[in-house]
């Protein structure tokens, strides 16, 4: 797998236009992302279909971007899976791209996907709780379900709850925000 550090991309967006993919939620994009870099969520990524939305740039390297460099490296390997060789895995992310000085747009911030999952599902425990101890002990099985849910997430690394809040209208982009431009 290719890499690059942001200030060899930075030098690299000086010289010609490139493609840059961040792969983090819309939210996340939405709070802050390099200025050169469009939005294509890794939960719904689609290396055929960005791939033939590059209108002529197959050739052209296409640059991965996340927010420290860990889900840029599972978007590389699914275009490298899917047959597609020349892409680029940003190392140290918007974070390293930030730190560098290197343009960003800031905009709304929300609570990060992790938080919001953690809040559902302690609310959702806590509620299973409060309603079997109040209404019906059948409840307790709410609790139960959420907790299972949860060792189902830590094992397979795939969690139902957080792609269900993940396509949540609060955590969209919605106004068109998600899109970037990388020229020289």
């Amino acid at each position: 797998m290719q890499t690059i550090d942001v200030k060899r991309m930075a030098e690299e967006l000086q010289r010609t236009e490139i493609d840059v993919i961040d792969v983090r939620m819309p939210t996340e994009y939405r709070a802050v992302h390099a200025e050169c870099a469009r939005n294509v969520p890794l939960e719904s990524l689609d290396p055929r279909r960005v791939m033939s939305d590059r209108n002529g740039a197959a050739d052209r390297p296409l640059y991965v971007i996340c927010r420290g460099g860990n889900r840029s490296k599972q978007a590389c390997q699914r275009f490298i899976d899917a047959g597609f060789e020349n892409v680029v895995n940003v190392e140290g992310g918007t974070l390293a791209w930030d730190k560098a000085g290197l343009p960003v747009v800031r905009g709304k911030k929300s609570l990060p996907l992790g938080q919001q999952m953690q809040i559902t599902a302690g609310t959702l425990t806590v509620l299973g709780v409060v309603l079997a101890q109040f209404v019906h002990p059948g409840f307790v099985a709410l609790s139960a379900f959420i907790g299972a849910g949860l060792v189902f997430a830590g094992l397979t690394g795939y969690c139902p709850m957080s792609s269900m809040i993940a396509k949540m209208p609060w955590n969209q982009c919605g106004d068109g925000g998600c899109e970037g431009s990388c020229s020289a």
